[in-house]
């Protein structure tokens, strides 16, 4: 069974940085992530508002150039499930993984969030056959298509501007009258020709045989229905967080946000939170990186203490 100071599930951004200052502080660390290195983040084609890449930079680049500062401080990674986690009347962490039992003195919780499902009828039979929430991973497949994309923040803005590049038309659909994405994302929406905002509108069904072909939408001032034809769906509508292994452990929002005080700390002591599966009202790449600097630092004064 491995023993460890400090653990840290997940590696995008905010587990990442945790790493680095964990690993900077001579901690006993050990990072754990399903998949490869760099979370939600790896989705995006570029990212303009992180500071030091005047000219943007691919979220497969940053998240790569984060490991590979991460590894330069010995961060230890393993690739692996936490299936259960345990708090111990001697207050130390027992996470059950699908490569074994890893006992921890303090967990940080990076794990991210997940795009919110809408619900509506179609959405769950055509993932993946017309249904996508993803754009720069399938926008490929549309090219020269039509699209309809759900939601009116700065994803569902972003994503539809890259949309632009490959397909025929993309129709943004929003339930209310104005966007909520920042105005330079907006500006440069409006001023697209291959977009066109329905507003007031939400999506009621997506149709089709064995892929999409056809959503219907309502309006919901007037009522009416109308239903469009559709090569594909991209929905935006917020993120669900990767918090199930702490319902019953931590407390968490109505949402299954964590809450956590200023320093990323749990209700329960030696558990932190970090990232998007955290309360807080800004998720962005930097604010993720922060939180893992707090939480790494919280995690060290919290082992200092002990």
């Amino acid at each position: 069974m491995t023993e460890k100071d400090l653990v840290i599930i997940g590696a995008g951004p905010a587990g990442l940085t945790a790493a680095i200052y964990a690993g900077r502080a001579r901690m006993n660390v050990l990072v754990i992530e399903r998949l490869a290195p760099g979370g939600q983040v790896l989705t995006t084609e570029k990212i303009e508002n992180y500071p030091g890449f005047p000219d943007g930079v691919s979220g497969y680049e940053l998240s790569s150039l984060m490991a590979k500062q991460a590894e330069k401080f010995g961060m230890e990674l393993i690739n692996a499930s936490v299936l259960d986690i345990k708090v111990a009347d001697d207050g130390k962490k027992i996470l059950k993984t699908d490569d074994g039992e890893i006992i921890a003195r303090a967990v940080i919780f990076a794990t991210g969030a997940n795009p919110r499902k809408l619900g509506v009828e179609g959405e769950k039979e055509f993932a993946g056959k017309g249904v996508s929430y993803c754009a720069t991973c399938d926008g490929a497949f549309f090219r020269d298509k039509e699209v309809y994309v759900i939601g009116g923040g700065d994803s569902a803005v972003e994503e539809g501007l890259f949309l632009t590049r490959l397909a025929k038309k993309v129709h943004l659909v929003h339930r209310r009258d104005e966007l909520r994405a920042a105005m330079l994302i907006q500006e440069r929406a409006r001023a697209n020709p291959k977009m066109e905002f329905i507003w007031n509108t939400i999506l009621l069904r997506i149709e089709g045989d064995k892929i999409v072909e056809r959503v219907a939408l309502k309006n919901v001032r007037t009522g009416a229905v109308e239903t469009l034809p559709a090569d594909g769906v991209f929905i935006y509508v917020g993120l669900t967080p990767n918090s199930a292994l702490l319902e019953g452990v931590v407390e968490l929002d109505e949402n299954g946000f964590v809450i956590t005080d200023e320093t990323t700390g749990s209700s329960v002591p030696g558990i932190f939170a970090a990232g998007d599966v955290r309360r807080k009202t800004l998720r962005q790449v930097i604010n993720a990186a922060a939180d893992g600097a707090i939480a790494a630092t919280a995690a060290r004064n919290y082992l200092d203490e002990l």
